[in-house]
């Protein structure tokens, strides 16, 4: 794999990461913490980054790259649950 492409795949799969948890990093902040409901929305998405990752055909060396999109994602889906027009 070339340097190029796998730049853009990694860039790609974690845009992916990133974008896959907002929802349920909006959805998680408003449930009790520690509760089935917060464990869920937290870890759903993960098969999903997992089969992607795989498909592109990446090893767990960029594990720690998606997971850091992964909690930027949850992290802001929660911040976006906050903002309320007025």
């Amino acid at each position: 794999m070339s340097s190029e492409h796998f730049i853009s795949a990694l860039t790609f799969v974690t845009l992916f990461a990133f974008v896959v948890n907002l929802p349920f990093g909006y959805l998680r902040v408003k449930t009790r913490r520690l509760s089935l409901m917060w464990f869920i929305y937290i870890h759903l998405p993960i098969p999903l980054v997992i089969i992607l990752r795989k498909y592109a055909g990446f090893g767990y060396s960029v594990v720690p790259i998606l997971l850091a999109g992964s909690v930027f994602g949850q992290f802001i889906g929660g911040r976006l649950r906050g903002l309320k027009p007025t």
